[in-house]
Formats: structure tokens, sequence, C-alpha cells
């Protein structure tokens, strides 16, 4: 846990879930930057070439939205004014309630929603921490324009690093004029005025693709993709290696998609094998929604021959297995992540393992895809005492652990 001296007063802030072992800070300069702007505490650094000046205060008595906290250390900044969050992140929504809780605030004073929640009707200031992903973003400014107005104070804030000349152009051409500060400690704000005379278009998200053959069960299958989801314009290339060496075998009665994506795992799992039920898993609201869009194009009647409405799924956002009953997964198929935001870490697949193992009943099995680079064949002996390399090529390796 690391404290936030902010313009308002010091915070104690960690990210989800807490392990006293990670020294990576729940905040970074573009969280600061913005809440000294809102202060008017910037200083005229921030001014020059189409930028800002110091300015005064933010007015916020109106009704203020932050889209893309990373841990929650703005909105929790920002609670004394009643904020909405908007997030994809399932532990982002966890890591604001935490600290919110640590450092004294009620859970009232702000309200949490998802990507998939429809926005407040009307938006008086609209923070924006630029996503990863420009296609989140362009998806959630669409989602957010109809609600702003001439008045509305657009701000975005990013380190220099993800904020591009393509990101100024989504918010040009969603929003309104769009301007820049000049850099301070590698962080950028984006200042935005809103144009009510813009046409709302709607976004052209989701968006869908039909798999290549050679990918064993998943061969033509449909995937479907909302915006902000891992190669929402094509088949990974480790899911792919994975889907040519899926188990094929008719047993598994519960087969989890653990980190789901889009869902193209866990639907070729159920197809073949159709008296499995399968749990698809994500903390991203908008992978779950993914998955269970490309499970329904893909199984609901009239799409193939090997569909049929008796198939059984669970769509689940939440932290990988932690919801789910000990002892009660057969098989658990799993392309774990290797990065948190910017952050390069195994932190992630870690707990996707020790949580497997817990799922797992005695005899059941964990299947992971991950770079040969990653070294999952080590953390695999060492928390289930076995694991087997099922195939391997140059850049991938297949995994397989049991539970014994």
């Amino acid at each position: 846990m690391n404290r936030l001296t902010t313009p308002r007063g010091e915070l104690a802030l960690a990210r989800f879930p807490e392990d006293p072992r990670d020294l990576l800070r729940a905040w970074d300069a573009a969280d600061e930057y913005l809440l000294r702007h809102l202060d008017g505490t910037a200083g005229e650094a921030a001014g020059g070439a189409g930028g800002v000046t110091g300015g005064g205060p933010v007015d916020l008595s109106g009704t203020v939205v932050v889209a893309g906290d990373r841990w929650g250390a703005l909105t929790t900044a920002l609670a004394v004014h009643r904020p909405v969050q908007i997030t994809d992140s399932f532990l982002t929504q966890e890591a604001t309630r935490a600290n919110l809780e640590r450092n004294g605030i009620g859970p009232d004073r702000v309200r949490l929603l998802s990507t998939r929640d429809a926005p407040p009707d009307r938006i008086d200031v609209l923070l924006v921490r630029v996503p990863r992903s420009l296609a989140l973003l362009e998806d959630q400014l669409h989602r957010l324009a109809p609600r702003v107005h001439a008045g509305t104070v657009v701000v975005g804030t990013g380190m220099v690093t993800e904020i591009h000349t393509s990101t100024l152009r989504l918010f040009e051409r969603i929003l309104g004029p769009t301007r820049t500060s000049l850099a301070v400690r590698k962080a950028r704000l984006i200042l935005c005025a809103p144009d009510p005379a813009l046409p709302r278009t709607a976004s052209p998200w989701p968006k869908s693709y039909e798999l290549p053959g050679g990918v064993g069960p998943a061969s033509g299958l449909t995937a479907v993709n909302h915006a902000g989801v891992f190669c929402a314009d094509r088949l990974d290339i480790g899911t792919r290696f994975l889907l040519r060496h899926l188990p094929r075998r008719r047993g598994p009665k519960r087969v989890v998609d653990l980190g789901c994506g889009n869902g193209v795992v866990g639907t070729a799992a159920a197809l073949d094998n159709p008296e499995a039920e399968v749990l698809f898993v994500d903390e991203s609201y908008q992978a779950v929604a993914s998955a269970e869009a490309t499970f329904l194009a893909n199984t609901a009647p009239g799409a193939g021959a090997e569909a049929g409405p008796g198939r059984r799924a669970e769509f689940r956002v939440g932290d990988g297995l932690s919801g789910v009953p000990a002892r009660t997964v057969d098989l658990v198929l799993n392309n774990p992540p290797f990065h948190s935001h910017r952050a390069t870490t195994d932190a992630t697949a870690w707990r996707m393992f020790t949580g497997s193992r817990a799922a797992l009943r005695r005899g059941g099995e964990l299947w992971v895809v991950g770079n040969r680079h990653l070294g999952y064949h080590a953390k695999l002996r060492r928390l289930f005492g076995n694991c087997e390399v099922v195939a391997s090529d140059p850049k991938f390796v297949v995994l397989r652990a049991v539970k014994r």
C-alpha cells in the first residue's frame, strides 16, 4: 500500500487483490496531473501550444463521471463530489470499494457502473483515463456523447505513451474540438469542448468474424467481440495454438474457460462435449458479454448442425475462480495474461493457477497456453507436483497439470 498526496489530502491506496509483495502503486503521474488540474494547481507549466493554463478550480458541483479509472484512485480522491465510476474491470470496482473503506469513505459516496450499464442521463464533468484499447475508448465515447452538453467539462488523462494522434481524433470526431497540454512527468491532459451540433452516431461495436479452418472444433465458428476485448478483429496466435490442441474427449462434466475473452475456447469445448456445462469467467465485463454472444451465435437453434438449446453455460464476471466452490471442476482451459495495465507481471497467472487447483476435483486437469519464455511449467510443477508439455512450437507451449 502507498499514500497519494492530493490537493485535498492524503489517501492510502492499493491495487486489488492486495499483495504485500506487490510494489506497484494504485495510481500514476497521469492521475496526479488530472487531480491538480481539477483543483487549479496544475501550474502554468501545463500551458503552451494549444495546452491548458493554470486556471482556477473546475466546478464539480454537477454530475461527475470518471471513466476508465485504473484502481479507484481518481474516484476515491473525488468521493466528496459523489462521482459515478464507469469501468470495464471487476478488479477496478473491487479496488475502489477497498480504497474507499481504508480511507473511511462510505460506499454510498460513489456509484459504480460497468461499461455494460447505462451511463447517467446528464454528465456535467467527464473525466476519462485513456484506456489501453483505442476500440474501448471509441465505444465509451459513443455511449457517453449523448449525455454531455455544451457546458460539460471534458478532461482526459494518460501517460504520453498512451496518448496518440488517433486518441485525439476520437475525442474530436465524437465529442468536439480537442487540444492537449504539455507533458508533465511524462503525463498529459486532453481538453475537449463538446459540440452539440456534431452528429451522435451509434458505436460500431460489437463486431464479429469467422474463425479459420484448422483450429479443431472451433473451425468456422463466429467470434463476437465487444470493444476492448483482446484481438477483437482476429484470432490471436496463442489461442489458435491452444484450439488446435484442445483435449478432444467426451467426459468432463464441468469445464471452465478461465480468462475467457471472446469465449471461442469455451464455445469450442461445449461443441465438442455436448454433455458438459461450461463456465466462462473473466474480470472484463466486455469480455464476458463477448463470450456470451459468441456462445449464443454458435449454439442457438439454427446456428449449425451441432448446435442446440440444451447446451449449458454460465457467464461470470469476477476475480478468476475465487467464487467457484472447491473440487467442483473437471477441466480448466486458460490463456493467462502476463500484463496488468502497463505493468508486466505473472501475478494474474499465478492467481489463475492457484484458483484452478482449488476448484478442480481430484483427477481434474488444467490446460494452459503461454509464451515459452514465461516458464509456466515451473510454476505448475511447484503447485500441482506435475506438468506435461502437450504441444510446443518456437513461440508457444500447451501445458497440462493434473490435480492429484
